[in-house]
């Protein structure tokens, strides 16, 4: 397989960020653009998206009012569906 050179342009920003969440997912920018390119051909058209798990601020904020409640003794638990519903009024 002959292999040729791709410059591109890019803000400085941009390939820092870009570079870290690679990191993270174990990949390089070589790697990473590579794996774009060969999806791109086979699915003809950008093919995924390719992340990390992150919380968006809602999700987060609801995670941590759970571990809260969770850990606070003077909030009532339930321990069957049926509690829980006379509780409810349902």
């Amino acid at each position: 397989m002959a292999t040729t050179n791709l410059n591109i342009r890019i803000d400085k920003d941009i390939k820092e960020q870009a570079d870290r969440i690679f990191s993270e997912l174990g990949l390089n920018m070589t790697t990473a653009i590579n794996m774009f390119l060969r999806t791109t051909i086979r699915e003809n058209g950008i093919p995924f998206a390719l992340k990390l798990d992150v919380p968006n601020e809602v999700t987060a904020a609801a995670i941590e009012e759970g571990r809260r409640i969770a850990s606070d003794s003077s909030v009532k638990g339930y321990t069957n569906i049926e509690d829980l519903k006379a509780a409810l009024e349902v």
